[in-house]
């Protein structure tokens, strides 16, 4: 098949600036494009062409940065080309447009966080789009079920697949080809005979890494060989000093353990961070989805701490590849978990070896991308819920995302239609101010902060 990948509008693919979605996407590509014509749609960037074609994949950049404009580029590229299905990644408000000007396309939809919550899509336009994929991909169960709870028609389209991780490039520290990588990184920041514990990710609030920093008094007092390793920024690619960051490297500043901040780390060289640490620690506060580092931590052989927050503790198996802490508000709670793996050295090395295993038998990208195929597979088969008549959406589908014209032809006005899409995304407060009476213009105003992604 002719196949379109459509990434989100925040990071180029290759993840020349990190993201888990762009890895996700980048991960799969080399077996993907071993089956079909694959072309992959996203934003552009300075450092890469605005199109090109590597290892037989078509890779095509238009503006990003905000939905709306991305949204434009994307509407316009399919316009001009035909694909027999396209894959949209995490944005479910991309179905209906892109439904628009490719009628006879299958749709399928991979879901990374949260995008079908009642903030972030207008629940007649969400209905429409789950009538009109054939599937929905789920990183995690959570996902999946938050989904199916808000919309419980979509449950027989849903289907989780775990992530993938590179287990060629992530290695344990005890790797011939991380040895001499380990030894180095630990040489030269003074880690030598500490156990690093590590953490990744980006430096936010609902990440939570300052339970972590807070609760090193704690395991201070049982250990005397420990030191800490934040690898991260408040963004991807950015080293913006944003009053939390500021507030994790004060706390930082007054312990009595090391504590290291590298600041962004591309991610074609975080590997050497795993390699150099001991034990893996996901601190995230808020129902994440199911952090990609999870994985990477498990290739490195090293044991896991993580929250009981979303999706995350699908992927740990407690006492075996890691620990789970229930409650991550309270670094309390992090100590005891944390404790609890350090005061037993063999079980910390076996959970090392399990994660490793896992890694390497459940979680590599040829499964992730045998997966997908079967769900493009399946797609081939399902009926597109799209009327033949004059190649349009129907009446109910296109009131719904607030789509103007009824029975259009889907190469008219495209403009227009996609402008007045966001049409639907009224907040619930804008809506009680006007009339029932006044629908009209109703779905012509929008309050901008509600489109937000």
């Amino acid at each position: 098949m002719k196949i379109l990948m459509v990434c989100t509008e925040k990071l180029p693919v290759p993840p020349v600036l990190g993201g888990a979605i762009q890895t996700y996407i980048s991960g799969i590509l080399p077996y993907l494009s071993k089956h079909h014509d694959i072309t992959v749609l996203g934003i552009n960037d300075s450092a890469l062409p605005e199109t090109e074609t590597k290892n037989g994949i078509n890779y095509v950049r238009v503006p990003g940065k905000i939905f709306e404009i991305y949204r434009e580029g994307v509407v316009r590229y399919i316009q001009n080309n035909h694909f027999d299905l396209i894959h949209i990644f995490n944005r479910p408000r991309l179905v209906l447009p892109v439904r628009q000007v490719a009628p006879q396309s299958r749709i399928t939809l991979s879901m990374h966080n949260d995008m079908f919550n009642l903030d972030k899509i207008d629940p007649s336009e969400a209905n429409a789009v789950v009538q009109e994929v054939s599937k929905i991909v789920t990183v995690s169960n959570y996902v999946g079920n938050v989904i199916r709870s808000l919309y419980p028609q979509a449950s027989t389209k849903l289907q989780t697949i775990y992530s993938g991780v590179d287990t060629e490039r992530f290695l344990p520290g005890s790797h011939s080809k991380m040895k001499k990588i380990r030894s180095s990184i630990r040489k030269e920041h003074g880690l030598e005979n500490k156990t690093v514990i590590l953490f990744a990710g980006r430096l936010s609030a609902n990440k939570g890494v300052d339970r972590l920093v807070r609760a090193l008094p704690l395991l201070s007092k049982k250990y005397k060989d420990l030191a800490l390793v934040i690898v991260g920024s408040n963004w991807f690619s950015q080293n913006e000093i944003t009053d939390y960051v500021a507030y994790v490297r004060a706390l930082a500043a007054a312990q009595s353990v090391p504590v290291m901040t590298t600041g962004f780390v591309s991610p074609y060289d975080i590997q050497n961070w795993f390699a150099a640490a001991d034990l893996f620690v996901c601190t995230s506060i808020w129902q994440e989805p199911l952090a990609r580092v999870h994985y990477e931590a498990m290739a490195a052989g090293l044991p896991i701490v993580t929250t009981a927050r979303g999706g995350n503790p699908e992927v740990i198996f407690p006492n075996e590849n890691g620990l789970i802490v229930e409650n991550p508000e309270d670094p309390e709670n992090f100590s005891k978990k944390i404790s609890e793996i350090l005061s037993d050295k063999y079980m910390m090395k076996k959970m090392g070896e399990k994660g490793r295993e896992f890694a390497e038998s459940k979680y590599l990208w040829t499964r992730v991308a045998d997966e997908v195929l079967e769900v493009w597979k399946q797609s081939e088969n399902a009926e597109i819920q799209f009327s033949e008549m004059e190649g349009t959406i129907t009446v109910d589908v296109v009131n719904n995302a607030g789509i103007e014209g009824e029975s259009k032809n889907a190469t008219d006005s495209i403009d227009s239609k996609i402008d007045n899409a966001a049409g639907s995304k009224d907040s619930k407060k804008d809506k009680d101010k006007k009339s029932k009476n006044n629908k009209k213009q109703k779905n012509k105003k929008y309050n901008k902060n509600n489109r937000k992604n």
